[in-house]
């Protein structure tokens, strides 16, 4: 067949695939435009419950580490009566998340808080009643690779007027950050320039674990459970981010892992954490299999952290987390021009990176041998100071007080 039959061949399949984007799009037009306010304005005939707290998640049925600590420190306080909503994104079929999406406007209109760990066009698109507290936890620290509006007309975002079209970050009330460093870029991120005060440096919730020493004892616990060859071992992570558009997500493979066995097997081990969005996980080579191990779905990322003696990373947020541990971190970069082109950053890769940027897993094995053999700590605690300030081990108590007042915060801490 030419290439001019093929071509040709291939014409009523893109129609159709043409036809059906659109048909999506235009329901997912009427259901941000018209179906979720309509059903939120009948809701809101009923009063706010005083004490009605909702945690929404887009995609996870369960619920997500963002979520934790504040979850089960306000769970304590029995003025407050707190709800878990899973909207089910990407784990059912379009026409139940519709519906999921419909019942929970029409439980978000009689409450008096709604928090969040993620962007909600959801959220977003209703009348929020003004006796209605809406807060964004975020699920990062810091600001590495671009976001929101920020990736306008890159590659990995889309146009300016896309963006606008769904706003994910209408109708909130706080935005907590990690430090005074980066309210800019959420701002930018979330287009709330223009309404200043609404992210404030007060910390991440989900850092205040990392000062908890039954907590580091018990992710330890977790870690040699799930890799017992790690007991007596260096444990060393390598945690990726994902390449390519979130429907697609791909883990990158370019780490040699039989090189890193070679230099480092005798006295060490791979653990390997690839993002939640990749389905499919590079294979770990069978000669290797007593060295490396993937702990994708058995360890969350905080937990594993915890046991990490060293690092590796790209350009995942991650790296903000665990600068509150005061150890070596290398960043494995062998596609920086691609990235940056597609993605793009909010600082200087290499100038904000605390740690050796390599391109080859050579230079991987080097910089950790180096850092092991003789690490100085300065960079990592510069960083530290500069980007998570606000993460000290109190981050959810500032925001309960924040958001409650304090007498709930106080109920909150109560043993």
């Amino acid at each position: 067949m030419s290439a001019e039959e093929k071509e040709a061949k291939s014409l009523p399949r893109r129609a159709k695939g043409a036809l059906l984007h659109r048909a999506r799009m235009l329901a997912k037009d009427m259901l941000l435009f018209q179906v979720l306010p309509r059903a939120y304005r009948r809701a809101a005939r009923g009063p706010v419950e005083e004490g009605k707290v909702i945690f929404l998640e887009n995609k996870e049925a369960t619920l997500p580490e963002s979520f934790e600590v504040l979850y089960e420190r306000l769970s304590r306080v029995p003025s407050l009566k707190l709800e878990f909503v899973s909207l089910g994104e990407t784990r059912v079929r379009l026409r139940q998340y519709y519906k999921n999406c419909i019942a929970f406007v029409e439980d978000l209109a009689t409450a008096q808080y709604v928090f969040l760990s993620d962007a909600s066009n959801v959220v977003s698109c209703v009348p929020l009643r003004s006796e209605t507290t809406a807060v964004q936890l975020w699920h990062g620290c810091g600001a590495f690779k671009k976001w929101g509006m920020s990736t306008a007309d890159l590659i990995f975002g889309g146009s300016r007027d896309e963006i606008l079209r769904h706003p994910f970050y209408e109708n909130l009330s706080l935005v907590t950050v990690s430090s005074p460093e980066v309210v800019w870029a959420y701002e930018e991120a979330m287009v709330l320039q223009d309404r200043p005060g609404i992210v404030r440096p007060v910390g991440v919730s989900r850092t205040d674990v990392f000062f908890d020493d039954d907590y580091l004892a018990e992710s330890r616990r977790k870690l040699l459970e799930a890799v017992p060859a790690a007991a007596g071992k260096r444990v060393i992570v390598y945690a990726p981010t994902f390449r390519g558009r979130v429907a697609q997500a791909e883990g990158p493979a370019e780490l040699d892992i039989a090189a890193m066995r070679d230099a480092f097997g005798a006295d060490s081990v791979l653990v390997i954490k690839h993002h939640p969005f990749v389905r499919e996980l590079p294979p770990i080579p069978a000669d290797c299999r007593d060295f490396a191990f993937d702990v994708t779905c058995e360890l969350p990322i905080n937990e594993l952290l915890c046991s990490a003696d060293a690092v590796i990373s790209d350009y995942s947020s991650l790296v903000f987390e665990y600068s509150l541990f005061g150890r070596p971190m290398v960043f494995f970069a062998y596609d920086q021009d691609e990235y940056t082109d597609w993605r793009g950053f909010y600082y200087d890769y290499d100038a904000l990176t605390p740690g050796p940027v390599c391109t080859t897993t050579e230079g991987v094995v080097s910089a950790l041998e180096e850092a092991f053999a003789d690490f100085d700590p300065r960079e990592v605690q510069a960083f530290r100071e500069r980007f998570m300030s606000a993460c000290d081990g109190h981050a959810t108590d500032r925001i309960i007080e924040e958001v409650f007042g304090e007498d709930i915060r106080r109920a909150a801490t109560r043993s």
